[in-house]
This record gives structure tokens, C-alpha cells and sequence, in this order.
């Protein structure tokens, strides 16, 4: 086994008993990048130099006896978590020249620690899209099948762990940019409940769900990462103050006992392939086998999740997105008065999803429209949340499918919005309630290509939810 293929766990052993050292380990994964990124265009920016001077630090770290559990471990970070000198775009033109003068809260733990940053991965940009065709530096392809889409707007971390870039990344969901790509690219990925990682330094794109989380090769590697990054932060007044558990703890044992819920909504979902509903209940009988009780549910404001999804992001997007004019920072057009400025910055900076966002949401917050859609979206979102609440007095966690259809082809969806926007149909009920929700690979279509489950608990029931997967992932 080539050294980049090695999963956390088998890394950090291989160091601490140095099999290797970490300028070795990292070496493999730039190597790897450079072997393939320019087929998968996962990686906007390679930070080849400041990786073998991390990776050198982090070899003296483990020779003094202080190093963590994921020090010298090369990692990406999708280019929406600012990194402290280390240019973050977001994917988009506008933010081309942008190095951060601060650094994400999650990432500033993980470097502390020793952690190697190998680069910034591709994304639809700002988050904006579910296949990583939204990226002004082109989209992500899938390490399966070049293609197919990786998936979003997480695509370019989900294949650079798929691909053996790197050996995890962190990444940010807000309502499935985790849980999708990681389906789609076969790998494990992770939303906590919103409020239990930090947002700090993340480019913001709704605030009310943006959450940051890990994509990794295993669910043991989730835990591991998980470990290092969760807990309060004063800079994030979202987080909560709850103790952080040991989430590797929560692994192992049996399900015995445990109570899975099967939301019928989820199962009759337009558009849902055979081979991925099939799969799914093939996990559901494995579950059954292993001792745990299942039981059908219902979630039955499920369907109206994407309407109010669609209003709610858009509106907070409009807001956040106002920061980026050309004047404060980023890419700045020539322009002979400050309104032409502000247009043409904008115009050349801003691809076409995130513009059509900005002029719903800025439509739907106008005078006379806020109570008809984001308030009325707000009153839905709360009536899914109590849907989950009320479920989770029934269940321990619920099994789903990912996606309702496995990886499609590049430009098969681009050109209609509301076809590309169901395909958060699956993920997107969770976010809206804040609720923890892994994705774990179970095996392939006919086509070879990946298929997601999906593993949803109560709120900060992140243990539990990965003591679930790890006994579903293939």
C-alpha cells in the first residue's frame, strides 16, 4: 500500500512507530495531486511548500513525544474555510487574490496540532450548487467514472480523500455539500448538529445551517477528527457549551437493541433509482441481523423541506454575500463610478448560480414578500424540526438513502435549476433541523459507481450516529 492510500489510524501508528516520517507521508500525497489533479480538478491551490514545512515541524512534534492524534497527517480543506495565508477563493473569481489574515477556528486546532495542510479543494462556489459544477475554476469530475460529477458543493475534498490525495479533509455542509459528494465518491462523510463545530472563518453562506465537518476514508477516521475539532468556540456565539464526548468511545460494542427508524417519506421520494432504494433496505435487513429493532416512521413535512430550503438559503445568502463588492477586498474591476464598480465586480466575480441566488433571496426579504416567504419558510422549517423531535422519543436514528440517484454526468443537470436543486431531497430535511447526519458507502450500482446511506440522530447524537455507520460501511 502506497503511503497516501494509509486511512488516519494507520498513519498515525506507522508514524509514531516510524515506519515513516511525516515529510514522507506528504510527499506521497503531493505526488498524488500532482499525478492527477490536472484529470480530477479537485485542488485550486497545491500549498506543496508550506506542507513540508508543516510536515517537518510535524516530525519534531512526534520526536519530542507531543504529538496528537493527527499530527503529521496531510489534509485538505475546502476553499470556503479560510486558512490563514494560504489563499481561499471560495471558488469563485471574485476572492482569486484572497489570503485570509485569519484562520477558520476548526483549522487553526488541526494546524496547532500538528496537522499538514496539503491544499484548498474545489467547490460549487461560496457552497452554491450540489455537483460541483458552480466552481469558476472548473467543475470537480468523480475518481470513479471522469464523467460523472463528484458531487457538491463539497465535490473536490469528497474525491481528493476518494482519490488518495490526501487522507481526510474538512469540509462544511449546509444542506448536504458533506453527505452528497461523500456519496457520490464513496467515502464517509460527516454534518454534525449545527452548533457543535465551529463556524469562525468560515465564508458564510446560510448562516442558520452552515455547519463544518469531516470527510474521511473511514468512520473511525470521522471520530478521530471529530475528537480534535468539536466544542465551544467564543469567536462562533452558535456553538453550544456542551462537554465534548469521546467520540472514539461510542465505537465498537454491538447494536443490540438499538431502534432504527425507516421514514417512509424517504423511501417513496420522486425519482428514487431501484438499485438505491434496494441497497438501503439491503443495510436495513444487516441492521435487523445485528440485533437492532426497525421500525417505519413518518416525517410528513419531509416534502415541503426543498421549498423551504430554497427560500431560506437564498435570503441569508443575499445578506452575507453583500461583503463582497470589489471595494474591501478580493478582485476589484476598473469601473468610472462606484455603482458600475459594484455591478461589474460582481457581474465577473459571481458565477450564474450564485447571482440567481442573491436576486431570490434579495426578492423574497424586499418589503411586502418577507411574510409570505422567509417567514413563512422559517414556520415550515420549524414543523420539520418537530417532525424529528417527535420521532427521535420513538427511535434511536433513522436509515435513509443519501441521494436518491447515484453519480450523473457532467452537464447532464447544469442547465435546470430546480432538477439539480432535488438532489438535496434526501439531505436536506436534517440540516433544516440541525440534526447530526452521516454518510457511509454501501456498496455499488451496476455501474460500479458508489451508494450512499445515510445515518440521521437527535441533536448532538453524534456518537451514536457513528456507532451506526461504522457497522454499515463496506
Amino acid at each position: 500500500m502506497n503511503l497516501n492510500e494509509l486511512t488516519i489510524k494507520e498513519a498515525t501508528e506507522g508514524l509514531k512507530n516510524k515506519k515513516f516520517t511525516s515529510v514522507e507521508l506528504t510527499k506521497a500525497c503531493l505526488d498524488r495531486i500532482k499525478k492527477r489533479n490536472s484529470e480530477i480538478n479537485a485542488f485550486i491551490t497545491v500549498a506543496d511548500e508550506g506542507a513540508l514545512r508543516e510536515a517537518k515541524a510535524a516530525d519534531e512534534m512526534i520526536a519530542s513525544g507531543k504529538a496528537g492524534a493527527l499530527t503529521g497527517v496531510p489534509f485538505s480543506v475546502k476553499d470556503a474555510i479560510c486558512t490563514e495565508g494560504v489563499r481561499s477563493t471560495g471558488s469563485a473569481k471574485i476572492l482569486d487574490n484572497y489570503l485570509p489574515p485569519h484562520e477558520a477556528t476548526v483549522i487553526r486546532k488541526i494546524r496547532a496540532g500538528g496537522g499538514v495542510l496539503v491544499g484548498k479543494n474545489n467547490c460549487d462556489a461560496f457552497g452554491h450548487g450540489a455537483s460541483n459544477e458552480n466552481s469558476m475554476y472548473g467543475p470537480v469530475r468523480n475518481p470513479r467514472d471522469l464523467s460523472k460529477v463528484a458531487g457538491g458543493s463539497s465535490g473536490g475534498s469528497a474525491a481528493a480523500v476518494a482519490d488518495d490525495m490526501c487522507i481526510y479533509s474538512i469540509a462544511e455542509d449546509t444542506g448536504g455539500s458533506i453527505r452528497q459528494p461523500a456519496s457520490f465518491c464513496g467515502v464517509v462523510g460527516l454534518r454534525p448538529s449545527y452548533g457543535r463545530n465551529s463556524r469562525y472563518g468560515i465564508m458564510p453562506m446560510a448562516s442558520s445551517l452552515d455547519t463544518v465537518g469531516p470527510i474521511t476514508k473511514t468512520v473511525e477516521d470521522a471520530a478521530l477528527v471529530m475528537n480534535a475539532i468539536a466544542g465551544q468556540d467564543k469567536m462562533d456565539a452558535t456553538t453550544v457549551p456542551e462537554p465534548v464526548p469521546d467520540y472514539l468511545k461510542a465505537l465498537g460494542g454491538n447494536l443490540k437493541g438499538v431502534r432504527i427508524g425507516l421514514p417512509k417519506e424517504y423511501f417513496d421520494a420522486p425519482g428514487i433509482e431501484s438499485e438505491v432504494k434496494a441497497r438501503t433496505l439491503e443495510v436495513v435487513e444487516k441492521l435487523k441481523k445485528l440485533g437492532c429493532l426497525i421500525t417505519e416512521v413518518s416525517l410528513p413535512h419531509t416534502k415541503y423541506s426543498i421549498a423551504a430550503y430554497y427560500i431560506i438559503v437564498p435570503c441569508e445568502d443575499s445578506s452575507n454575500l453583500g461583503r463582497l463588492d470589489g471595494v474591501r477586498y478580493g478582485v476589484r474591476a476598473k469601473a468610472a463610478c462606484l455603482d458600475d464598480l459594484y455591478a461589474e465586480s460582481r457581474e465577473r466575480g459571481f458565477p450564474e448560480e450564485v447571482k440567481r441566488r442573491i436576486l431570490i433571496g434579495t426578492y423574497a426579504l424586499s418589503a411586502g414578500y418577507y411574510d409570505a416567504y422567509y417567514k413563512k419558510a422559517q414556520q415550515v422549517r420549524t414543523l420539520i424540526r418537530r417532525d424529528f423531535d417527535e420521532v427521535f422519543k420513538k427511535v434511536d436514528a433513522l436509515i435513509t438513502p443519501t441521494s436518491p440517484f447515484t453519480a450523473f454526468g457532467i452537464g447532464e443537470k447544469i442547465d435546470d435549476p430546480l432538477l439539480m436543486y432535488l438532489a438535496d431531497v434526501m439531505v436536506g430535511p436534517a440540516a433544516l433541523a440541525g440534526m447530526p447526519a452521516l454518510s457511509v458507502p454501501a456498496g455499488e450500482d451496476k455501474n460500479n459507481l458508489p451508494i450512499g446511506v445515510q445515518v440521521i440522530g437527535s441533536r448532538l447524537a453524534e456518537g451514536k450516529v457513528l456507532k451506526i455507520g461504522q457497522f454499515i460501511a463496506i
